[in-house]
């Protein structure tokens, strides 16, 4: 089959706390075999929270993979069967203190499809509560800053924000509403 890649055999060579590794040996369309190392992820969720006035609250933090501070939109992982809508709900009022009046699912992406089977899926939360305290994990430390959605757009195309789920829906909102 064109395009198609079967799988013949696979054994999980890592079990952790967030993913899954198994190393996958697959039937090409030509007939012949190759190794696939896949990570599997239960996917997770991210949200941009946008005030009337067209800003957005994004949140710092530090990221040990690059040794340094990121600005992310809120975003967390998904529990297996959790349902993403109510993940997404959970992390803008654990990270920032908000709850939301108007949450628009944005879609889906896939962030590193060539190995992870992640899929982050993204949603616009619109008329915002008074921010009340954050209930982060205990291993998360993260600050919350409030900025206008075009300095965001500028801020992406200038590559300060590199995080691609940020990137993605920063500029998926910025279309949508015209900005």
């Amino acid at each position: 089959m064109h395009l198609y890649e079967k799988r013949l055999s696979g054994e999980t060579v890592y079990k952790g706390r967030i993913f899954d590794i198994t190393h996958d040996i697959v039937e090409l369309e030509n007939g012949g075999t190759a190794d696939r190392d896949v990570l599997h992820h239960h996917g997770g969720v991210c949200v941009i929270p946008i005030t009337e006035d067209n800003e957005i609250y994004l949140v710092r933090q530090f990221r040990y993979p690059f040794g340094e501070v990121t600005r992310e939109v809120p975003a967390g992982k998904l529990e297996k069967g959790e349902d993403h809508e109510e993940c997404g709900r959970r992390e803008l009022l654990e990270e920032t203190g908000f709850t939301c009046g108007e949450f628009t699912h944005m879609g889906t992406l896939y962030p590193v499809p060539a190995y992870d089977t992640e899929i982050i899926h993204m949603y616009m939360a619109r008329k915002l509560s008074a921010p009340a305290e954050q209930s982060l994990d205990e291993d998360e430390f993260l600050d919350v800053e409030k900025i206008p959605l075009s300095e965001a757009v500028q801020l992406v195309m200038d590559g300060e924000i590199k995080d691609s789920k940020t990137q993605i829906i920063i500029l998926k909102a910025a279309r949508l509403l015209g900005i």
